[in-house]
């Protein structure tokens, strides 16, 4: 998220209207906002849509789902709204919530805001680089610390005993991807119906249940500089959080480290900047922290690039119809074929 101070822009951005926001605010909660309301999107997601609020005093970042054809379930504004709310005071650093509104009179669609939390997002190779390898190493030995300290916490201890069914997990998460394809599916994908096939001949036994984050990777944390240290201050994009395996979050981790930078700018290339750690320095980390078994985690690595396909077909999807904001959308269609043969590849290690 960017730190700079929102311009004076002539009319809101695609997908919000202002003023009717501001009198639902006033509504809802008053003294929440001081003057009129500016906004700008947030570049770089790919999937809900994330704008930078302000109103003169206060910063805020105002969530929705993306415009357009909607993959059911996949979009859930209650559920980032709900985990986050539950994790502030944790090991786990979460922006602060202020507002969920779960009906689409106001904005056509579900919607929440958060406190604006100021850090950096890297995504380029070069400008993580420039940090140093040290400091890059430390982010991603971070990154691994906060992932396991997420999957230590107890889901009945912050409210979350009934966030979601671990019993079938894999098994229910292998149905729900299959279906989301077949809603966004608008050209032949050599190879990932064989993918998915493998994939449910070889689906492990799922260990301890844990609060899964869904979408864990370098991009998706705010990082700060303090005491000159870099830290994580802030874990984003919660709408695919559940109970469930928590190697699903190792794995998606793992491949994203291991196709940085290809896949049509889908897979963003920070991770190659020198220092950053390898793959199987990331699971040894994990597994030494949490002690679980990572033995099987091949198989985790190619789900999630089975997931991962699945969603760019999504993205591909939308921007065929015209339902994109932002740039970088039109290359989101090569990033599929990419990832289908990235996951039958290391199914064939496993």
């Amino acid at each position: 998220m960017p730190e700079s101070p929102l311009e004076s822009v002539p009319e809101p951005p695609q997908g919000l209207d202002l003023e009717r926001l501001r009198d639902h605010l006033e509504r809802a909660r008053p003294g929440t906002v001081a003057g009129p309301l500016r906004a700008r999107l947030i570049e770089g997601g790919r999937s809900n849509l994330s704008y930078r609020l302000t109103d003169g005093v206060n910063d805020w970042v105002l969530r929705r789902p993306p415009l357009g054809h909607v993959l059911a379930t996949a979009h859930d504004m209650g559920r980032e709204y709900r985990v986050m709310t539950a994790l502030s005071g944790t090991g786990v650093p979460v922006p602060e919530t202020v507002h969920l509104d779960p009906g689409a009179e106001v904005l056509g669609a579900p919607w929440y805001l958060m406190a604006f939390v100021p850090g950096v997002v890297h995504r380029d190779a070069e400008v993580f680089a420039a940090l140093g390898e040290g400091r890059v190493r430390a982010v991603g030995e971070a990154l691994v610390d906060t992932l396991a300290a997420l999957h230590r916490i107890d889901p009945a201890a912050v409210g979350l005993a009934e966030f979601g069914r671990p019993d079938g997990y894999l098994e229910r998460q292998l149905r729900r991807w299959s279906a989301q394809l077949a809603a966004s599916r608008s050209r032949d994908l050599p190879g990932i119906d064989r993918l998915h096939e493998r994939l449910t001949a070889r689906r492990p036994t799922s260990p301890a249940p844990a609060l899964v984050h869904g979408d864990y990777r370098l991009d998706n944390v705010l990082l700060q500089e303090r005491d000159g240290r870099d830290v994580i201050g802030a874990v984003l994009d919660w709408e695919m959080s559940t109970l469930g395996d928590p190697l699903t979050d190792v794995g998606l981790l793992v491949m994203y480290t291991e196709l940085a930078g290809v896949g049509g700018g889908l897979v963003p290339a920070a991770a190659t900047a020198p220092g950053f750690p390898r793959s199987a320095e990331l699971v040894d980390r994990y597994a030494r922290s949490t002690g679980r078994d990572a033995a099987e985690l091949d198989w985790y690595v190619a789900f999630a690039a089975y997931k991962l396909a699945v969603v760019a077909e999504g993205i591909h999807y939308r921007f065929r119809q015209g339902r994109t904001l932002g740039a970088g959308f039109e290359r989101a269609g090569t990033a599929a074929p990419v990832l289908i043969e990235h996951g039958l590849t290391t199914l064939k290690g496993h």
